[in-house]
């Protein structure tokens, strides 16, 4: 869609990018002056594309060693080429631990955080008793048995709107009143996943969660002991936050806006 004229007579458009990586070689998604992260190498390849410095926004922030397979990034341009121009000069440019899965032009008015409504996270687990190299960067090794029932059930707690705090990290000056759509915990053979949808989660909230249900799981805590956790509100209860290789953002919804980051497949 056309967007508003600039000064040159040239419409702004507003591009969004269905993004995938390989978080382990990178600082974050957030670009940061002397650290390596994805939105400084979307901005890198933007660079070389366009020959302008242009800013990136990210629909969310991950931490370092955190993996996306459905992160949306946004951005302005006067640029006129095509949206599959966009997706293959920009995958040339890229590292290859980084690919833009989809492009679409949307409102400039669009806002790639504060419109988001869904953010679904999942945790993977490796519970075989030796360790596995080849996805060392991908999951948590946790040798020891795990009832998945039980940590199913805790997960289930955490369904509705209510006050996260004890399961993230302490943060001042914000609600820590979020809403989960649902949270779901399975195994496949040696892999038990952690699936959780929300529409916003905070800092380091998915990761301590999944420290907890392991904890339950291990038959360290109760899911009656899960629920009381939960139920405390008293900021960084759960202290413990799992490795970050086993994390990854799947997909960032929208309620008007369709980037084809809606699948909802539950392959590990």
């Amino acid at each position: 869609m056309a967007g508003e004229g600039t000064e040159d007579g040239a419409p702004l458009r507003r591009i969004a990018l269905v993004i995938e990586y390989e978080g382990t070689a990178y600082a974050g998604s957030q670009y940061q002056n002397n650290a390596r992260t994805v939105q400084g190498e979307l901005e890198k390849a933007l660079r070389k594309l366009t020959g302008k410095a242009i800013r990136v926004a990210l629909a969310g922030r991950t931490d370092a060693g955190v993996h996306a397979r459905g992160q949306v990034a946004a951005f302005l341009t006067t640029v006129p080429y095509a949206l599959g121009v966009f997706q293959r000069a920009l995958n040339s440019y890229l590292p290859l631990d980084v690919a833009v899965r989809s492009v679409q032009e949307v409102a400039v008015s669009f806002d790639v955080r504060r419109h988001a409504c869904r953010r679904w996270y999942r945790y993977r687990i490796y519970s075989g008793h030796s360790r596995r190299p080849l996805f060392r960067s991908q999951c948590w090794h946790v040798p020891e048995p795990l009832d998945v029932e039980a940590m199913r059930e805790a997960a289930q707690q955490m369904v509705g709107r209510r006050d996260f705090a004890a399961l993230a990290a302490p943060v001042s000056g914000r609600s820590a009143v979020r809403t989960v759509h649902w949270a779901e915990v399975r195994r496949h053979r040696c892999w038990v996943v952690f699936d959780i949808e929300g529409d916003a989660f905070l800092p380091q909230q998915v990761r301590r969660t999944a420290g907890a249900l392991v904890r339950v799981g291990q038959g360290k805590e109760t899911v009656e002991g899960f629920r009381d956790l939960l139920a405390s509100g008293r900021p960084g209860a759960a202290s413990f936050a799992a490795p970050a290789a086993g994390l990854c953002l799947m997909a960032v919804r929208y309620e008007d806006v369709d980037l084809g980051n809606t699948e909802e497949t539950l392959d590990l």
